[in-house]
């Protein structure tokens, strides 16, 4: 399974979210580190609307998709880029 998957999978199972868009923004990247091509799953921009975030605030909905994804963050993805809502605030996307 791709990193990009397992971060759907494992956000859709904790979250049951109503939108969610997981972005691999790597190529975005190249050249930023010395031996870096852009190439693979390492820069994720995660968007993601749940009734879950509704009584968090910001650091809260962070934090708690960060600790969801501690394994990830540890072995293979160098960023993340996290723009978490509860249904009805306003999104940039």
């Amino acid at each position: 399974m791709s990193i990009q998957s397992t971060i759907e999978s494992k956000l859709t199972d904790a979250f049951s979210p109503e939108r969610l868009a997981v972005i691999n923004e790597s190529h975005l990247h190249a050249g930023h580190q010395e031996h870096f091509d852009g190439t693979g799953e390492t820069h994720f921009r995660v968007r993601i609307v749940a009734d879950a975030f509704a009584k968090m605030n910001r650091v809260e909905r962070h934090r708690a998709v960060n600790e969801l994804l501690a394994d990830e963050l540890k072995d293979s993805v160098h960023a993340l880029a996290i723009e978490p809502a509860a249904p009805g605030e306003p999104t940039r996307w």
